[in-house]
C-alpha cells in the first residue's frame, strides 16, 4: 500500500500564505503525477493543482492561478503547494493524491477518479 502524509495546514488571515507538503511512501510504485484537491463543507470536491512527475508540467484551476504554485521533490517523492494571497473562499480540507497507473488523457489530472491513492487531508482555514 501507498501512504500519503500531508502537513502544513492551519489558520491564516486573508492575504497570508501557507505551504502544504505531501510525502508518499510504502510499496514500490511509479509516480505519474501528483495533485491537490480541496473540499469545503457542503460543496463538491474541487481540483486545485497537479504536476506531471516526468516533465514537471504544472496545471491549476482558474481560481488559484497566479496565487498557488505546485512543485515536487523527486528524491523525496514529495509534492508541495505554496499558497499565497489566501482568500476566505480558499477555506477547505486539502487532499493530495498520486496517480500511479494508467495513462494521461486530456484533462485527466483534474479528475479525482484518475488518481489511485489519497491522503487524509489537511485543513486550511482563511479568516477575513
Amino acid at each position: 500500500q501507498v501512504q500519503l502524509v500531508e502537513s502544513g495546514g492551519g489558520l491564516v488571515q486573508a492575504g497570508g500564505s501557507l505551504r502544504l507538503s505531501c510525502a508518499a511512501s510504502g510499496r514500490t510504485f511509479t509516480t505519474i503525477a501528483m495533485g491537490w484537491f480541496r473540499q469545503a463543507p457542503g460543496k463538491e470536491r474541487e481540483f486545485v493543482a497537479a504536476i506531471r512527475w516526468n516533465t514537471g508540467g504544472a496545471y491549476y484551476t482558474d481560481s488559484v492561478q497566479g496565487r498557488f504554485t505546485i512543485s515536487r521533490d523527486n528524491a523525496k517523492n514529495t509534492v508541495y503547494l505554496q499558497m499565497n494571497s489566501l482568500k476566505p473562499e480558499d477555506t477547505a480540507a486539502y487532499y493530495c493524491a498520486v496517480k500511479s497507473r494508467g495513462l494521461l488523457f486530456g484533462n485527466a489530472l483534474a479528475v479525482g477518479a484518475q488518481y489511485d491513492y489519497w491522503g487524509q487531508g489537511t485543513q486550511v482555514t482563511v479568516s477575513s
